[in-house]
């Protein structure tokens, strides 16, 4: 099993998670064109996915997922909310072979086993996936504003984790944003701080990461170094084992062995 990214921010997200000839891509934030063309960069054509899987209906997450589901033809998989919430919007999965997902029901797409984790997060009814494939696991955790106990167990034993580290507090705080915003990003169904993030691991098993993958990084609200020191204060040993996703080039194929 394998994962890379194609872009990770708030100007757009899409992870892909491969075992076998199965490829799915998690979240398509990107227009159909750039996603095309962010597929190329990893060598991939359209018609090798196997399914576009939906976290939630915000832009960033779904603006390209029925169009291309659509041009391509493969399933595209939401919860009922997701659906609903984009139903008139141009994002929507109208003509497209969409398949429901529900929380905390496992599910097969190829040789991968899915599970849908549901998440607190400002959306209709968001979740986040996690990978199973001949005993590894893999994990895409973003979008959520706190930390529950079913988050902490459904990803507490993952061989690579794509994990959010959103904002820095501090900068947040006196940053840019109008009061508003912060209240809505800081708060409980909002995005996950690097300090949060540092907290979550502390509850996992982190030494059988393989990878970790620190992801959504806002660009006002956060910088590298500040995510990498408060997860290095969690992950001591092994450090090489932390990346980060960009915005522009997302990260490169991670093997899980």
């Amino acid at each position: 099993m394998r994962l890379a990214s194609l872009g990770s921010g708030s100007k757009g997200n899409a992870t892909l998670v491969q075992a076998d000839d199965t490829l799915v891509l998690v979240d398509c934030g990107f227009t159909v064109k750039e996603t095309l063309a962010r597929l190329a960069r990893r060598g991939l054509p359209a018609d090798s996915l196997s399914a576009i899987l939906v976290t939630h209906e915000h832009g960033d997450h779904v603006r390209g997922a029925g169009a291309l589901a659509r041009k391509t033809g493969c399933p595209v998989y939401s919860t009922f909310g997701t659906a609903c919430a984009v139903r008139d919007k141009p994002a929507g999965f109208r003509n497209a072979n969409w398949q429901e997902v529900r929380p905390g029901r496992e599910f097969q797409v190829g040789a991968l086993e899915v599970l849908p984790v549901l998440v607190p997060h400002d959306a209709r009814e968001p979740c986040q996936y996690r990978f199973s494939w001949q005993g590894r696991t893999a994990g895409v955790l973003t979008d959520l504003g706190s930390i529950t106990p079913h988050v902490v167990d459904a990803y507490g034993e993952c061989d690579a984790l794509v994990l959010e580290c959103n904002h820095d507090r501090r900068m947040l705080e006196g940053g840019p944003y109008p009061v508003s915003l912060k209240r809505r990003v800081g708060g409980m169904l909002g995005h996950l701080s690097n300090d949060q993030a540092a907290a979550l691991l502390r509850q996992t098993n982190v030494d059988r990461l393989q990878h970790l993958v620190l992801s959504h990084l806002s660009e006002q609200n956060n910088t590298t170094l500040l995510a990498q020191d408060a997860i290095e204060q969690v992950m001591t040993c092994g450090r090489e084992r932390i990346g980060v996703a960009s915005q522009t080039e997302g990260f490169d194929w991670l093997q899980i062995h």
